[in-house]
């Protein structure tokens, strides 16, 4: 698991961050989605993980047909695409 973000530096006790992509190496949906989460959340000043997929033959089970896929809050929030309005409503409350 990578973070990212404007502090990118996580340490044990911190709060994870909020949003997650899970991805792999090639897709060029993730990197377009990497683009939005990264936008988005140097916007809000927010973090972001980045897991990918094909390291786990789990995760390449239950993501691999949607990738990418994002999370936030922990939540399923997105895949394939993700929205930059809905994702920063996401991430601030906004309705």
């Amino acid at each position: 698991m990578t973070t990212h973000g404007p502090d990118a530096s996580t340490e044990l006790g911190e709060t994870p961050p909020r949003v997650l992509l899970y991805s792999k190496p090639g897709c060029h949906l993730c990197d377009e989605a990497r683009a939005v989460i990264e936008t988005v959340c140097a916007e809000l000043g927010e973090q972001y993980d980045e897991v990918d997929i094909s390291s786990s033959e789990a995760l390449t089970s239950r993501y691999g047909e949607e990738i990418p896929v994002t999370l936030v809050d922990g939540v399923q929030h997105d895949y394939w695409r993700v929205d930059p309005e809905r994702l920063r409503s996401a991430l601030t409350g906004a309705v």
